[in-house]
């Protein structure tokens, strides 16, 4: 009988789609994929390490899979077991550790493995990986996550990204079109693009050509493809979101008004420790250019809490100049001490509890500024693409400028873009 494997997912989109890839190239080796909660022969947990709860998680998966399937196989992979691989393969019940120039030949180091020598780690420098793998999630058919980006060259002092996944490098547009010709095939109709650093697009081209390419290239060259409908930028850092690509995205008839715009501070000193590339009046800017075209876009914003040296009068900047800003939802973070950063040698460490009430606070302003949003767009008529799922006789969908839609659950609107009241 063909072996049975399951997936478990830590992390962003780019690490949802790497495990859909992953998945596909274990069933094309005769693989049975199961779900996680099932008994499998092996499974494979695709780790992040942004926070120190991703970590935690972790080591908890593991222990649950020991305790109901001792004798399987267990498989570490992704930002987790590249910056902690020997810390990763002492856990109990942990086989085998595959670094991140290692993952994508999971199939080959699984096949090679031997259960009594222990636990085994693949993993190399970072500053030696430097390919590009393509990935994409095939879950769901009505959105699928590309990835068309990896890696970072920014050194913010929170971050170990850089450490997990390599200097920036990018898929060439030709290799982006062919995989997006793919998915159009296979039924998708919204594709969101994901990349670390997405729109450091072009760095590091692969594929034995390299050619100067940008991120405001691709999408103008996505743009003309009629085959797939939808299209959203994941996240783009603020002094890459240029003039031009929001003029663009205003004019265009596939790529949707939504833009994901980290901020991480409100306060600009805050900004200067983090290592941040622009201050908060280049934020300003940006959003209010994005209202002037489109006053109907939908902007998420990342923040971090917590940050060393963050005063009370720093957070009330952030916060103050968030509920003055035209976004409408946060992404909170709590800021989380990680080895090997900067941020850990800086003085004024804030209590986790004053940390917790600064999250809880940015959390209810963000959901006040959803309902102002979505408020403001009730009575109107907007293309809202409908997902497969049925939960419990409801179906829901996304507006184009990303607003939450249920229905009663009608099989002739499953994949559909259709116009609707919101």
């Amino acid at each position: 009988m063909n072996k049975s494997v399951a997936f478990h997912t830590l992390g962003c989109k780019l690490n949802f789609s790497e495990t859909s890839s992953l998945s596909r190239s274990l069933e094309a080796e005769g693989y049975v994929k199961t779900n996680f909660e099932d008994i499998a022969d092996v499974y494979v947990i695709n780790t992040c390490s942004v926070t120190e709860n991703a970590d935690k998680e972790c080591r908890q998966i593991v222990r649950k899979i020991q305790r109901k399937a001792p004798d399987s196989m267990v498989v570490i992979t992704g930002c987790y077991a590249q910056l902690k691989p020997k810390e990763i393969a002492e856990i109990e019940g942990v086989d085998l550790v595959l670094g991140a120039a290692e993952k994508f030949n999971l199939a080959r180091h699984i096949k090679d493995y031997d259960k009594s020598q222990g636990s085994k780690i693949h993993s190399c420098d970072i500053e030696d990986v430097n390919g590009f793998n393509a990935s994409y999630s095939v879950a769901d058919r009505t959105r699928t996550f590309l990835k068309v980006q990896d890696g970072c060259d920014y050194n913010c002092s929170f971050c170990t990204i850089p450490l997990a996944r390599g200097h920036s490098r990018s898929d060439l547009i030709e290799n982006v079109i062919e995989n997006v010709k793919v998915l159009a095939e296979g039924g998708t109709k919204e594709i969101v693009l994901t990349g670390i650093n997405l729109g450091d697009f072009g760095k590091g081209n692969f594929g034995g050509k390299k050619k100067e390419e940008t991120f405001f290239d691709l999408v103008q060259e996505l743009d003309q493809l009629d085959s797939i409908k939808r299209y959203r930028i994941s996240s783009i850092e603020p002094n890459l979101l240029s003039n031009d690509i929001i003029d663009f995205v205003a004019a265009s008839a596939h790529f949707m008004p939504h833009f994901h715009i980290p901020l991480q501070s409100g306060n600009n000193e805050i900004l200067g420790k983090m290592r941040r590339r622009y201050q908060r009046e280049l934020y300003a800017d940006r959003v209010q250019h994005i209202k002037a075209k489109m006053p109907h876009c939908c902007i998420g914003v990342d923040v971090i809490v917590g940050f060393p040296g963050e005063t009370d009068e720093h957070f009330e900047d952030t916060f103050n100049f968030l509920h003055d800003l035209e976004v409408s939802y946060f992404h909170v973070f709590t800021y989380s001490e990680r080895n090997n950063t900067l941020a850990t040698e800086m003085e004024g460490a804030v209590p986790m509890q004053v940390r917790n009430e600064r999250n809880k606070r940015l959390r209810n302003l963000s959901y006040q500024k959803m309902r102002y949003f979505e408020e403001q767009h009730i009575g109107q008529k907007r293309p809202v693409l409908f997902e497969h799922k049925n939960k419990n006789g409801v179906m829901e969908g996304y507006s184009d400028n990303y607003i939450k839609v249920q229905a009663a659950h009608n099989p002739e609107l499953e994949n559909q873009i259709t116009d609707w009241v919101i």
